[in-house]
């Protein structure tokens, strides 16, 4: 079948997203096809793209991925779930903080009725993905994360696939696409062009910006260490994070504790509290990733084909409908608002996601 744009579309029969996820029939799901989001007319338009259409709900709400898988992969061994026909093609999709997994329990199913092999890893330090050595040091750099990533595409035997994602996952995917393209075959970023500059980061920034980082700074004390390494606390401040970064997403209390488990793992504080800290300068990274970390100080273009999401409600998405970092995609490109959504973009408009992701394996 050929759309609007001449490209070809895979044809996929249209399975029920329960038997797809071994879900009850009480599962509710939404497919691409029924939530009447249409695809753009050009790929270069930067348009205000609808969270979902009138009547379509904003999340579906599935209630777990059937199983979390484990595999070898670098330094890991890491937790996935994983979706979708085997030999179909490979969309990762990539979590950030404080959150899992489940951010893509509801797009995961859609793409994989649309065909695509759909791989979810927990990050280091979250879930069940575990360092494979106690002397490994609980580094979370912006280079050891993409590096877990590339040792996963490898375990998995996967050469090349669309990377997704959203904070943490955005900077992971969109630092693959910059330093290896040729395992990109096109990018979705919640939030746009995220590699960290550090230089950047010791520049102060406007008020209401820098008091939507609150948990950076608290993350800079021992104070706030200790914090994240108390249960009660560290589920406390997750949640206050969840309420205010996403401020019309109403989610129950199941929701956040289904995600906060990811949490429980040994290293999650350590990874955690070495990611802020590296970011603002205030803790050094390793020698063996100064190179890669040099590269990425020049912010490197990103080539591939690339669809950038920005979610009107989210306290860190920058001003200017993208035009901030508009510059460093120089390949096929197109750029989205989605209004009255938060910072968790996935989770909170699934089917727009979804629709991202469909669309730029089409650019």
């Amino acid at each position: 079948m050929i759309d609007s744009r001449g490209f070809t579309r895979r044809s996929v029969s249209r399975r029920s997203f329960g038997r797809a996820l071994g879900l009850g029939a009480g599962a509710t799901a939404v497919s691409l096809a029924g939530a009447g989001l249409q695809r753009p007319q050009t790929a270069t338009a930067a348009p205000t793209a609808p969270a979902a259409a009138p009547g379509a709900p904003t999340s579906t709400f599935t209630s777990a991925f059937p199983q979390v898988k484990q595999i070898r992969a670098g330094l890991l061994d890491v937790g996935y779930a994983e979706l979708g026909p085997a030999h179909g093609p490979v969309v990762v999709c990539l979590h950030g903080w404080p959150y899992d997994i489940h951010s893509y329990v509801d797009v995961a199913p859609l793409l994989a009725e649309e065909g695509y092999r759909v791989i979810v890893p927990y990050l280091r330090g979250h879930g069940t993905t575990r360092f494979l050595s106690e002397r490994t040091f609980r580094n979370a750099q912006q280079s050891a994360l993409a590096l877990d990533l590339i040792a996963l595409m490898d375990a998995l035997h996967i050469d090349k696939a669309v990377l997704a994602g959203f904070d943490w996952g955005s900077r992971t995917a969109g630092i693959v696409a910059a330093l290896w393209p040729e395992r990109c075959k096109a990018l979705v970023s919640a939030g746009g062009y995220l590699v960290t500059d550090r230089r950047a980061n010791l520049e102060p920034l406007g008020a209401r910006v820098e008091y939507a980082w609150w948990y950076q700074y608290y993350f800079s004390t021992e104070r706030g260490r200790l914090a994240m390494e108390d249960k009660t606390l560290r589920h406390d401040l997750t949640r206050l994070v969840w309420d205010t970064v996403s401020p019309t997403w109403d989610f129950d209390d199941a929701t956040f504790e289904r995600t906060a488990a990811a949490f429980d793992n040994p290293d999650y504080a350590a990874v955690v509290i070495h990611n802020y800290r590296w970011r603002l300068g205030l803790a050094d990274g390793e020698r063996r990733y100064d190179a890669l970390e040099k590269r990425l100080a020049a912010r490197p273009l990103i080539e591939v084909p690339a669809l950038t999401l920005d979610a009107e409600r989210d306290p860190f998405t920058p001003a200017g409908n993208g035009s901030s970092y508009r510059d460093r995609f120089t390949g096929p490109y197109e750029h989205r608002t989605l209004p009255g959504i938060g910072h968790n973009l996935p989770q909170e408009a699934p089917t727009a996601f979804a629709r991202a992701v469909v669309d730029v394996d089409h650019f």
